[in-house]
Protein backbone atom coordinates (compact mmCIF):
# COMPACT_ATOMS: atom_id res chain seq x y z
CA UNK A 1 0.00 0.00 0.00
CA UNK A 2 1.25 3.48 -0.86
CA UNK A 3 1.32 6.47 1.48
CA UNK A 4 1.56 10.17 0.69
CA UNK A 5 3.94 12.14 2.89
CA UNK A 6 3.04 15.83 2.64
CA UNK A 7 4.97 18.70 4.19
CA UNK A 8 2.28 21.38 4.24
CA UNK A 9 2.33 25.14 4.29
CA UNK A 10 3.78 25.78 0.83
CA UNK A 11 2.12 28.04 -1.70
CA UNK A 12 1.58 26.62 -5.17
CA UNK A 13 2.34 28.22 -8.50
CA UNK A 14 2.62 27.14 -12.09
CA UNK A 15 0.54 25.49 -14.79
CA UNK A 16 -1.15 22.10 -15.13
CA UNK A 17 -2.73 20.51 -18.19
CA UNK A 18 -5.82 18.57 -17.16
CA UNK A 19 -5.95 14.81 -17.58
CA UNK A 20 -8.72 13.12 -19.52
CA UNK A 21 -12.00 12.41 -17.77
CA UNK A 22 -12.25 9.20 -15.77
CA UNK A 23 -16.03 9.28 -15.99
CA UNK A 24 -15.84 9.49 -19.78
CA UNK A 25 -13.16 6.85 -20.20
CA UNK A 26 -15.00 4.01 -18.45
CA UNK A 27 -18.26 3.97 -20.50
CA UNK A 28 -16.39 4.68 -23.74
CA UNK A 29 -14.08 1.71 -23.15
CA UNK A 30 -17.13 -0.50 -22.61
CA UNK A 31 -18.78 0.91 -25.75
CA UNK A 32 -15.83 -0.18 -27.91
CA UNK A 33 -17.27 -3.72 -27.66
CA UNK A 34 -19.89 -2.74 -30.23
CA UNK A 35 -17.35 -1.63 -32.83
CA UNK A 36 -15.75 -4.95 -33.89
CA UNK A 37 -12.38 -3.48 -34.77
CA UNK A 38 -9.65 -1.11 -33.55
CA UNK A 39 -10.69 2.05 -31.71
CA UNK A 40 -8.12 4.74 -30.86
CA UNK A 41 -8.88 6.76 -27.73
CA UNK A 42 -6.78 9.86 -27.06
CA UNK A 43 -6.49 11.69 -23.72
CA UNK A 44 -7.31 8.48 -21.85
CA UNK A 45 -6.07 8.86 -18.25
CA UNK A 46 -3.74 6.35 -16.63
CA UNK A 47 -5.85 5.31 -13.63
CA UNK A 48 -6.46 2.10 -11.73
CA UNK A 49 -10.15 2.15 -12.76
CA UNK A 50 -9.15 2.52 -16.41
CA UNK A 51 -6.69 -0.36 -16.02
CA UNK A 52 -9.50 -2.43 -14.47
CA UNK A 53 -11.64 -1.75 -17.55
CA UNK A 54 -8.78 -2.74 -19.83
CA UNK A 55 -8.34 -5.96 -17.83
CA UNK A 56 -12.02 -6.77 -18.40
CA UNK A 57 -11.66 -6.13 -22.14
CA UNK A 58 -8.58 -8.35 -22.32
CA UNK A 59 -10.32 -11.12 -20.36
CA UNK A 60 -13.20 -11.29 -22.82
CA UNK A 61 -10.80 -11.48 -25.77
CA UNK A 62 -9.90 -7.92 -26.81
CA UNK A 63 -6.40 -6.65 -27.39
CA UNK A 64 -5.68 -3.38 -25.59
CA UNK A 65 -2.46 -1.41 -25.39
CA UNK A 66 -1.42 2.03 -24.22
CA UNK A 67 0.89 4.51 -25.96
CA UNK A 68 1.27 7.45 -23.59
CA UNK A 69 -2.16 9.03 -23.15
CA UNK A 70 -3.60 7.03 -26.06
CA UNK A 71 -5.29 3.65 -25.67
CA UNK A 72 -5.87 1.35 -28.64
CA UNK A 73 -8.56 -1.30 -28.23
CA UNK A 74 -9.30 -4.01 -30.83
CA UNK A 75 -12.57 -5.80 -30.07
CA UNK A 76 -12.68 -7.86 -33.24
CA UNK A 77 -11.67 -11.11 -31.53
CA UNK A 78 -13.99 -11.02 -28.51
CA UNK A 79 -15.10 -14.53 -27.58
CA UNK A 80 -16.49 -14.36 -24.02
CA UNK A 81 -19.60 -12.79 -22.56
CA UNK A 82 -18.79 -13.37 -18.88
CA UNK A 83 -16.81 -11.25 -16.41
CA UNK A 84 -15.43 -12.93 -13.27
CA UNK A 85 -16.17 -11.57 -9.80
CA UNK A 86 -12.54 -10.61 -9.19
CA UNK A 87 -12.63 -8.14 -12.10
CA UNK A 88 -16.14 -6.87 -11.39
CA UNK A 89 -15.27 -6.08 -7.78
CA UNK A 90 -12.41 -3.76 -8.70
CA UNK A 91 -14.74 -0.84 -9.50
CA UNK A 92 -18.39 0.13 -9.22
CA UNK A 93 -18.56 1.30 -12.83
CA UNK A 94 -17.99 -2.26 -14.09
CA UNK A 95 -21.78 -2.61 -14.46
CA UNK A 96 -21.41 -0.45 -17.58
CA UNK A 97 -20.26 -3.58 -19.44
CA UNK A 98 -23.69 -5.18 -19.03
CA UNK A 99 -25.43 -3.31 -21.85
CA UNK A 100 -22.42 -3.65 -24.15
CA UNK A 101 -22.15 -7.43 -23.70
CA UNK A 102 -25.88 -8.02 -24.23
CA UNK A 103 -25.81 -5.84 -27.35
CA UNK A 104 -22.76 -7.71 -28.71
CA UNK A 105 -23.62 -11.31 -27.75
CA UNK A 106 -27.31 -11.32 -26.75
CA UNK A 107 -25.89 -12.73 -23.51
CA UNK A 108 -24.00 -11.54 -20.44
CA UNK A 109 -22.96 -13.06 -17.14
CA UNK A 110 -21.34 -11.13 -14.29
CA UNK A 111 -21.43 -10.52 -10.55
CA UNK A 112 -22.55 -7.33 -8.88
CA UNK A 113 -19.94 -4.53 -9.03
CA UNK A 114 -17.57 -3.34 -6.30
CA UNK A 115 -15.68 -0.06 -5.77
CA UNK A 116 -15.92 2.86 -3.33
CA UNK A 117 -18.43 2.45 -0.51
CA UNK A 118 -20.72 5.44 -0.95
CA UNK A 119 -23.83 3.85 0.47
CA UNK A 120 -26.53 2.14 -1.59
CA UNK A 121 -26.13 2.73 -5.29
CA UNK A 122 -28.51 0.09 -6.66
CA UNK A 123 -28.33 -1.15 -10.22
CA UNK A 124 -32.06 -1.77 -10.45
CA UNK A 125 -32.45 1.14 -12.89
CA UNK A 126 -29.98 -0.55 -15.25
CA UNK A 127 -31.76 -3.90 -15.00
CA UNK A 128 -35.31 -2.60 -15.39
CA UNK A 129 -34.28 -0.60 -18.47
CA UNK A 130 -32.62 -3.58 -20.13
CA UNK A 131 -35.62 -5.74 -19.29
CA UNK A 132 -37.84 -3.16 -21.00
CA UNK A 133 -35.65 -3.61 -24.08
CA UNK A 134 -36.24 -7.38 -24.09
CA UNK A 135 -33.46 -8.78 -21.90
CA UNK A 136 -34.25 -11.71 -19.61
CA UNK A 137 -32.21 -11.14 -16.44
CA UNK A 138 -31.98 -13.50 -13.48
CA UNK A 139 -30.30 -12.60 -10.18
CA UNK A 140 -29.01 -15.43 -8.00
CA UNK A 141 -26.30 -15.54 -5.33
CA UNK A 142 -24.89 -12.15 -6.32
CA UNK A 143 -24.67 -13.11 -10.01
CA UNK A 144 -26.45 -11.63 -13.01
CA UNK A 145 -27.31 -13.95 -15.91
CA UNK A 146 -28.75 -12.07 -18.89
CA UNK A 147 -29.91 -13.19 -22.32
CA UNK A 148 -32.23 -12.19 -25.12
CA UNK A 149 -33.78 -14.35 -27.81
CA UNK A 150 -32.88 -11.84 -30.53
CA UNK A 151 -31.68 -8.24 -30.82
CA UNK A 152 -32.66 -5.87 -28.07
CA UNK A 153 -35.67 -3.75 -28.98
CA UNK A 154 -36.10 -0.01 -28.65
CA UNK A 155 -38.26 1.14 -25.76
CA UNK A 156 -39.56 4.23 -24.00
CA UNK A 157 -37.70 4.38 -20.69
CA UNK A 158 -38.51 6.93 -18.00
CA UNK A 159 -35.89 7.05 -15.25
CA UNK A 160 -37.17 7.90 -11.74
CA UNK A 161 -33.93 9.83 -11.21
CA UNK A 162 -31.28 11.03 -13.69
CA UNK A 163 -28.82 8.19 -13.11
CA UNK A 164 -25.57 8.67 -15.02
CA UNK A 165 -24.71 4.97 -15.12
CA UNK A 166 -28.18 3.88 -16.18
CA UNK A 167 -28.33 6.52 -18.92
CA UNK A 168 -24.96 5.33 -20.25
CA UNK A 169 -25.90 1.64 -20.14
CA UNK A 170 -29.15 2.32 -22.00
CA UNK A 171 -27.40 4.45 -24.65
CA UNK A 172 -24.82 1.73 -25.31
CA UNK A 173 -27.39 -1.07 -25.45
CA UNK A 174 -29.80 0.96 -27.59
CA UNK A 175 -27.16 1.97 -30.17
CA UNK A 176 -27.59 -1.34 -32.04
CA UNK A 177 -31.09 -2.25 -30.83
CA UNK A 178 -34.00 -2.82 -33.19
CA UNK A 179 -36.01 0.41 -33.27
CA UNK A 180 -35.94 3.67 -31.35
CA UNK A 181 -35.23 4.10 -27.66
CA UNK A 182 -36.32 7.24 -25.80
CA UNK A 183 -34.81 7.99 -22.38
CA UNK A 184 -36.82 10.46 -20.31
CA UNK A 185 -35.26 12.17 -17.27
CA UNK A 186 -31.84 11.22 -18.60
CA UNK A 187 -28.64 12.35 -16.91
CA UNK A 188 -27.21 15.51 -18.51
CA UNK A 189 -23.54 15.34 -17.47
CA UNK A 190 -20.80 16.29 -19.98
CA UNK A 191 -19.62 12.67 -19.83
CA UNK A 192 -22.99 11.58 -21.26
CA UNK A 193 -22.40 13.92 -24.20
CA UNK A 194 -18.86 12.58 -24.63
CA UNK A 195 -20.15 9.00 -24.80
CA UNK A 196 -22.80 10.01 -27.34
CA UNK A 197 -20.17 11.80 -29.43
CA UNK A 198 -18.03 8.66 -29.49
CA UNK A 199 -20.95 6.40 -30.39
CA UNK A 200 -22.10 8.79 -33.12
CA UNK A 201 -18.62 8.87 -34.68
CA UNK A 202 -18.87 5.07 -34.71
CA UNK A 203 -22.13 5.29 -36.67
CA UNK A 204 -24.77 5.45 -33.93
CA UNK A 205 -27.75 7.80 -34.22
CA UNK A 206 -28.15 9.54 -30.87
CA UNK A 207 -29.91 12.87 -30.40
CA UNK A 208 -30.45 15.01 -27.32
CA UNK A 209 -27.46 13.93 -25.23
CA UNK A 210 -26.92 16.55 -22.54
CA UNK A 211 -30.67 17.20 -22.35
CA UNK A 212 -33.30 15.47 -20.25
CA UNK A 213 -34.68 13.50 -23.22
CA UNK A 214 -32.33 11.36 -25.32
CA UNK A 215 -33.40 9.52 -28.48
CA UNK A 216 -31.43 6.61 -29.95
CA UNK A 217 -32.31 5.13 -33.34
CA UNK A 218 -30.75 1.67 -33.40
CA UNK A 219 -28.44 0.78 -36.27
CA UNK A 220 -27.30 -2.61 -37.55
CA UNK A 221 -23.68 -2.26 -36.45
CA UNK A 222 -21.05 0.26 -35.40
CA UNK A 223 -17.63 0.83 -36.92
CA UNK A 224 -14.31 1.51 -35.15
CA UNK A 225 -13.33 5.16 -34.70
CA UNK A 226 -10.87 7.60 -33.15
CA UNK A 227 -11.99 9.82 -30.29
CA UNK A 228 -10.48 12.43 -27.94
CA UNK A 229 -11.89 12.30 -24.41
CA UNK A 230 -12.94 15.47 -22.63
CA UNK A 231 -10.87 16.86 -19.72
CA UNK A 232 -11.75 15.86 -16.17
CA UNK A 233 -13.85 18.60 -14.55
CA UNK A 234 -13.57 17.04 -11.07
CA UNK A 235 -9.78 17.05 -11.22
CA UNK A 236 -10.05 20.74 -12.18
CA UNK A 237 -12.24 21.43 -9.13
CA UNK A 238 -9.80 19.52 -6.91
CA UNK A 239 -6.77 21.48 -8.13
CA UNK A 240 -8.69 24.71 -7.66
CA UNK A 241 -9.42 23.63 -4.08
CA UNK A 242 -5.72 22.88 -3.54
CA UNK A 243 -4.87 26.38 -4.77
CA UNK A 244 -7.57 27.94 -2.57
CA UNK A 245 -6.51 26.26 0.70
CA UNK A 246 -2.88 27.30 0.17
CA UNK A 247 -3.60 30.89 -0.90
CA UNK A 248 -2.01 30.17 -4.27
CA UNK A 249 -2.09 31.27 -7.87
CA UNK A 250 -2.13 28.50 -10.48
CA UNK A 251 -3.26 28.06 -14.07
CA UNK A 252 -5.17 25.11 -15.51
CA UNK A 253 -5.10 24.42 -19.24
CA UNK A 254 -7.19 22.09 -21.37
CA UNK A 255 -10.31 23.07 -19.40
CA UNK A 256 -13.84 23.25 -20.78
CA UNK A 257 -15.18 26.15 -18.66
CA UNK A 258 -18.81 25.36 -19.51
CA UNK A 259 -18.47 22.12 -17.54
CA UNK A 260 -17.57 24.04 -14.36
CA UNK A 261 -20.25 26.72 -14.32
CA UNK A 262 -21.74 25.41 -11.05
CA UNK A 263 -18.30 25.26 -9.42
CA UNK A 264 -16.90 28.69 -10.30
CA UNK A 265 -19.38 30.67 -8.12
CA UNK A 266 -18.27 28.76 -5.00
CA UNK A 267 -14.67 29.88 -5.51
CA UNK A 268 -15.69 33.45 -6.29
CA UNK A 269 -17.83 33.52 -3.13
CA UNK A 270 -14.74 32.34 -1.22
CA UNK A 271 -12.79 35.37 -2.39
CA UNK A 272 -10.82 33.73 -5.21
CA UNK A 273 -10.24 35.59 -8.45
CA UNK A 274 -10.85 33.60 -11.62
CA UNK A 275 -9.49 34.59 -15.01
CA UNK A 276 -11.12 32.41 -17.68
CA UNK A 277 -9.82 32.69 -21.22
CA UNK A 278 -10.58 30.06 -23.82
CA UNK A 279 -9.62 26.68 -22.35
CA UNK A 280 -7.46 28.19 -19.59
CA UNK A 281 -8.53 29.02 -16.03
CA UNK A 282 -6.30 30.95 -13.65
CA UNK A 283 -7.23 30.97 -9.97
CA UNK A 284 -5.74 33.41 -7.49
CA UNK A 285 -6.71 32.80 -3.87
CA UNK A 286 -6.66 35.32 -1.00
CA UNK A 287 -4.63 34.91 2.19
CA UNK A 288 -7.85 34.02 4.09
CA UNK A 289 -10.82 32.53 2.34
CA UNK A 290 -14.43 33.58 2.93
CA UNK A 291 -17.13 31.04 3.68
CA UNK A 292 -19.14 30.06 0.56
CA UNK A 293 -22.17 29.77 2.95
CA UNK A 294 -24.28 27.02 1.33
CA UNK A 295 -23.40 24.20 -1.06
CA UNK A 296 -26.00 21.70 -2.26
CA UNK A 297 -24.95 18.77 -4.42
CA UNK A 298 -27.32 18.16 -7.30
CA UNK A 299 -27.42 16.33 -10.64
CA UNK A 300 -25.70 18.22 -13.47
CA UNK A 301 -25.86 21.15 -14.12
CA UNK A 302 -25.97 21.55 -10.32
CA UNK A 303 -22.96 21.42 -8.02
CA UNK A 304 -21.28 17.99 -8.50
CA UNK A 305 -21.24 15.53 -5.62
CA UNK A 306 -17.72 14.51 -6.65
CA UNK A 307 -16.47 18.03 -5.84
CA UNK A 308 -18.08 18.18 -2.41
CA UNK A 309 -15.20 16.60 -0.47
CA UNK A 310 -12.32 18.66 -1.94
CA UNK A 311 -14.30 21.88 -1.54
CA UNK A 312 -15.03 20.97 2.09
CA UNK A 313 -11.27 21.12 2.74
CA UNK A 314 -11.38 24.69 1.44
CA UNK A 315 -14.35 25.56 3.66
CA UNK A 316 -12.50 24.12 6.67
CA UNK A 317 -10.07 27.08 6.63
CA UNK A 318 -12.51 29.76 5.43
CA UNK A 319 -13.68 32.65 7.58
CA UNK A 320 -17.24 31.78 8.67
CA UNK A 321 -19.66 28.88 8.48
CA UNK A 322 -20.42 26.74 5.44
CA UNK A 323 -23.36 24.33 5.22
CA UNK A 324 -23.13 21.35 2.87
CA UNK A 325 -26.22 19.41 1.83
CA UNK A 326 -25.37 16.10 0.16
CA UNK A 327 -28.34 15.12 -1.97
CA UNK A 328 -26.76 12.41 -4.11
CA UNK A 329 -25.33 9.70 -1.80
CA UNK A 330 -26.12 8.57 1.73
CA UNK A 331 -22.53 7.91 2.81
CA UNK A 332 -20.43 10.66 1.30
CA UNK A 333 -19.02 12.19 4.47
CA UNK A 334 -16.41 9.54 5.32
CA UNK A 335 -13.70 12.19 4.99
CA UNK A 336 -15.17 14.37 7.74
CA UNK A 337 -13.71 12.48 10.71
CA UNK A 338 -10.30 12.49 9.01
CA UNK A 339 -10.48 16.23 8.27
CA UNK A 340 -11.20 16.76 11.96
CA UNK A 341 -7.87 15.08 12.73
CA UNK A 342 -6.26 18.08 11.03
CA UNK A 343 -8.20 20.34 13.39
CA UNK A 344 -11.21 21.07 11.19
CA UNK A 345 -14.49 21.89 12.96
CA UNK A 346 -17.20 19.90 11.19
CA UNK A 347 -20.50 18.47 12.43
CA UNK A 348 -22.66 16.03 10.45
CA UNK A 349 -26.36 15.33 10.85
CA UNK A 350 -27.82 13.11 8.16
CA UNK A 351 -27.19 14.65 4.77
CA UNK A 352 -26.07 18.00 6.26
CA UNK A 353 -22.52 18.91 7.25
CA UNK A 354 -21.81 22.21 9.03
CA UNK A 355 -18.25 23.51 8.71
CA UNK A 356 -16.97 26.26 11.00
CA UNK A 357 -13.77 27.56 9.44
CA UNK A 358 -10.64 27.55 11.62
CA UNK A 359 -7.55 29.75 11.34
CA UNK A 360 -5.27 26.90 10.39
CA UNK A 361 -4.95 23.14 10.18
CA UNK A 362 -2.20 21.08 11.78
CA UNK A 363 -0.49 18.00 10.34
CA UNK A 364 -1.99 14.58 11.04
CA UNK A 365 -1.84 10.96 9.94
CA UNK A 366 -5.10 10.13 8.19
CA UNK A 367 -6.67 7.42 6.06
CA UNK A 368 -8.86 7.80 2.98
CA UNK A 369 -11.94 5.64 2.55
CA UNK A 370 -13.03 6.62 -0.97
CA UNK A 371 -11.78 8.41 -4.08
CA UNK A 372 -12.99 11.99 -3.52
CA UNK A 373 -12.42 11.78 0.22
CA UNK A 374 -8.78 10.98 -0.56
CA UNK A 375 -8.56 14.12 -2.68
CA UNK A 376 -10.02 16.16 0.21
CA UNK A 377 -7.38 14.85 2.62
CA UNK A 378 -4.57 15.66 0.20
CA UNK A 379 -5.92 19.21 -0.23
CA UNK A 380 -6.14 19.67 3.54
CA UNK A 381 -2.60 18.34 4.08
CA UNK A 382 -1.21 20.94 1.67
CA UNK A 383 -2.13 23.76 4.05
CA UNK A 384 -1.64 21.90 7.35
CA UNK A 385 1.43 22.98 9.32
CA UNK A 386 3.94 20.11 9.56
CA UNK A 387 4.22 16.73 7.86
CA UNK A 388 1.14 14.59 7.29
CA UNK A 389 0.80 11.02 6.12
CA UNK A 390 -2.20 9.95 4.05
CA UNK A 391 -3.01 6.27 3.73
CA UNK A 392 -5.57 4.76 1.37
CA UNK A 393 -3.90 6.33 -1.65
CA UNK A 394 -5.13 3.41 -3.75
CA UNK A 395 -8.51 5.18 -3.72
CA UNK A 396 -6.96 8.39 -5.03
CA UNK A 397 -5.30 6.52 -7.89
CA UNK A 398 -8.69 5.45 -9.18
CA UNK A 399 -9.35 8.99 -10.42
CA UNK A 400 -6.18 11.12 -10.27
CA UNK A 401 -3.26 10.44 -12.57
CA UNK A 402 0.18 10.79 -10.92
CA UNK A 403 -1.30 13.29 -8.49
CA UNK A 404 1.85 13.57 -6.39
CA UNK A 405 3.82 14.53 -9.51
CA UNK A 406 1.20 17.08 -10.54
CA UNK A 407 1.27 18.74 -7.13
CA UNK A 408 5.06 18.60 -6.94
CA UNK A 409 5.25 20.39 -10.31
CA UNK A 410 3.30 23.23 -8.65
CA UNK A 411 5.74 23.44 -5.74
CA UNK A 412 4.08 21.18 -3.18
CA UNK A 413 6.21 18.87 -1.04
CA UNK A 414 4.47 15.55 -1.70
CA UNK A 415 6.21 12.18 -1.75
CA UNK A 416 4.67 8.82 -2.53
CA UNK A 417 6.14 6.13 -0.28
Amino acid sequence: MSVFAVDGGRRLSGEVKLQGSKNSALPILAATLLCRGECVLHNCPRLSDVEASLSILRYIGCTARREGSTVIVDTGSVTRYDIPAELMHRMRSSIIFLGALIARFDRARMSFPGGCELGPRPIDLHLSALRAMGADISEEHGELDCCTQERLCGANISLPLPSVGATENIMIAAATADGTTVISNAAREPEIVDLADFLNVCGARIRGAGESTVMIDGVERLRPATHVMIPDRIVAATLMSAAAVTGSNIRLTGVIPAHLQSVFPVFRDSGCELDIRGNTVRISAPYRLHSPKLIRTMPYPGFPTDAQAPVMSMAAVADGMTVFVENMFLSRYSHVSELCRFGADIRVEGKVAVVDGVRRLLSADVRAHDLRGAAALVAASLCAKGQSEIRGIEYLERGYEDFELVLSSLGADVKKI
